[in-house]
C-alpha cells in the first residue's frame, strides 16, 4: 500500500517504521527538514518538506495515488484539514490524531462530516490500557478482544503462585476455571506453549479468559486479586485527565499531583471531586503528605520518562504493595527498563501504532476474513489478532486437529454467537466466529494466513 505519514514526531516514527517493516510504500511529510533527514537516512522512505494541510505539499507526496494518509502532528486541527484536503484529492483512506478531551464527545461527528477511515487518541487509549490493568493490579497489562467479551491478561509468576514448576496440563486439570496460556516469556525468549510446557517461576505469562473467568483463576492459582480504591496520579497532562475520568465513573478516589499551577486550576474545574494537588510530584515529602503510603496504586503519568520511572521506583521502596503503571514514550532502553522493579509500563506510541497497523492490514486484506482487533503484547514480541471468519475462508470445513497451522501459532479462542469458548482438536471453524490468534509471526493480515 501506498501510505503518507504527516508529522514525525515519537507516534509518526513509530508507525512509519512499523508501516516500511510490513513492505509498505512510505512517505513522510514534516515541517523540520532535520527531522525528516533522519527519518529518511534510517528508514526506507520518502520524504517531503512542509506543511501537510498544503495542497501543494501533498500533491507532491503523491496524494492522489494515496491509499491511506495518517495525520499525526502534535495539532488537533491540523490534523483533521490535512485528512479533510486528503480526501478530496484523491486518497482512499484517512487517519487523524485527535487528542484534546473537548472533542471526544463529538469525535463521531467529526469523524462522519469529514469522512475519516479512523481517529486514534493516544492519551485515551492509553488511559482505557491502564485502567483494565487497575482491574486486575496482579497483571502487567490486559487487553481487550470480542467488544470486552474477552480479556488477554499479562502477569508473572512469581514464587507465591502455584504454577510454579507445573506443566500447564496439570494446571488446568486442578482449576476450574476456563483460560487458556497462550504464550510465555523466559530470559527474553518467546514460547508458544503446549500442555507440556513447565511454568517457571519469572515467567512472563499471557493467559486469555472471558473477564468474568479471571478472578476465579486468579484466586485458584494464588495470585492476588484486590482492586483499587484509591489511586495517586503524578502528572495531570491529557492522559492523567482521561484516566481520573474513566477512575472516578468507577466510584475509584482520584488523587493527582500536577506541577503547573493553570493545568491544576482546569482540572479542579473538569474533575471537582477529585483532590487536584498544585505541587511538584518529584517532592517525596509532598508525596507522603498527601497519602502515598496508603493508596492502592500510584500512574507515573509526567512528560519525562526518567522522572516517571524514578517516582514509580520511589513508590515500590516505601509501599511495596502499592501497584505502580509508569509512562514511558523512549524504547530506546526498554532492555534496562525491563531490568528494573518496576509492575507496568506504558507505552502510548505502541498503542496507537497497534491500532493504525490493525488498520491497515485490514485494508490491505481482499479476501474478507478481516482483522477487527490487533494487540503486540510481551515487550511487542508477540502478536494477538482477532479475525472474523468469512464464508471464502480454506479452513472451513476442518477441525483444528486436522489443519496443519504454521509453527508458532496457537488458536487462542473462538467467539460464537456472543459466547466464548477454548477450542479443542474437534473443534472448527463457522462462518462468522471471531477467532484470536496468538503468533510470533509478525504481519498476518488474514485467517488464513495462519494455514502451513
Amino acid at each position: 500500500m501506498n501510505v503518507i505519514v504527516v508529522g514525525i514526531g515519537k507516534v509518526g516514527y513509530t508507525v512509519a517504521e512499523q508501516l516500511v517493516a510490513e513492505d509498505h510504500d512510505v512517505t513522510v511529510i514534516d515541517t523540520n527538514e532535520i527531522v525528516l533527514s533522519d527519518i529518511i537516512e534510517e528508514l526506507d522512505v520518502r520524504g517531503v518538506h512542509g506543511n501537510g494541510a498544503s495542497r501543494k505539499v501533498l500533491v507532491e507526496a503523491g496524494i492522489s495515488e494515496c491509499d491511506l494518509l495518517i495525520a499525526l502532528t502534535g495539532v488537533d486541527e491540523t490534523n483533521l484539514l490535512c485528512c479533510l484536503l486528503a480526501n478530496k484529492l484523491g486518497a482512499n483512506g484517512t487517519i487523524a490524531r485527535v487528542r484534546n478531551p473537548e472533542y471526544n464527545e463529538d469525535i463521531r461527528l467529526i469523524k462522519d462530516s469529514l469522512g475519516l477511515s479512523m481517529s486514534v487518541n493516544p492519551e485515551k487509549e492509553a488511559a482505557e490500557e491502564m485502567f483494565r490493568i487497575l482491574r486486575f493490579p496482579s497483571a502487567k497489562n490486559v487487553d481487550i478482544f470480542a467488544k470486552g467479551k474477552v480479556d488477554l491478561v499479562s502477569l508473572v509468576a512469581n514464587s507465591k503462585c502455584n504454577m510454579c514448576g507445573k506443566t500447564i496440563r496439570d494446571i488446568f486439570s486442578k482449576v476450574r476455571s476456563e483460560a487458556l496460556i497462550c504464550a510465555i516469556e523466559r530470559n527474553n525468549e518467546i514460547i508458544i506453549p503446549n500442555g507440556d510446557t513447565v511454568i517457571n517461576e519469572n515467567d512472563k505469562i499471557a493467559l486469555l479468559a472471558e473477564p468474568k473467568e479471571i478472578t476465579p483463576f486468579f484466586k485458584e492459582v494464588n495470585i492476588p486479586i484486590t482492586g483499587v480504591k484509591d489511586v495517586m496520579i503524578i502528572g495531570g497532562g491529557r492522559l492523567g485527565l482521561y484516566l481520573a475520568f474513566e477512575l472516578q465513573r468507577h466510584n475509584i478516589n482520584v488523587t493527582i499531583i500536577e506541577k503547573n499551577k493553570a493545568t491544576a486550576e482546569n482540572l479542579s474545574f473538569l474533575l471537582p471531586d477529585a483532590n487536584i494537588i498544585n505541587g511538584d510530584g518529584t517532592n517525596r515529602s509532598l508525596l507522603i503528605e498527601e497519602g502515598l503510603l496508603d493508596v492502592d496504586a500510584v500512574c507515573c503519568l509526567t512528560g519525562i520518562d526518567e522522572e516517571n520511572i524514578l517516582l514509580s521506583l520511589y513508590a515500590k521502596s516505601v509501599s511495596p504493595d502499592t501497584k505502580t503503571i509508569t509512562k514511558v514514550n523512549k524504547i530506546s532502553f526498554q532492555e534496562v527498563i525491563r531490568s528494573l522493579d518496576l509492575d507496568s509500563v506504558i507505552y502510548p506510541k505502541n498503542i496507537t501504532a497497534n491500532l493504525i497497523l490493525q488498520h491497515v492490514r485490514a485494508r490491505k486484506n481482499n479476501i474478507g476474513n478481516n482483522i477487527e482487533t490487533l494487540y503486540k503484547i510481551i515487550d511487542n514480541k508477540v502478536e494477538a489478532l482477532e479475525f472474523h471468519v468469512s464464508e471464502d475462508s480454506v479452513l472451513l470445513g476442518k477441525t483444528l486437529e486436522e489443519l496443519k497451522l504454521k509453527k508458532n501459532v496457537i488458536v487462542g479462542c473462538i467467539t460464537r454467537k456472543g459466547k466464548v469458548f477454548i477450542p479443542r482438536g474437534k473443534d472448527e471453524f463457522k462462518v462468522g466466529d471471531s477467532v484470536i490468534i496468538v503468533t510470533t509471526i509478525s504481519g498476518l493480515s488474514d485467517l488464513d494466513d495462519i494455514k502451513g
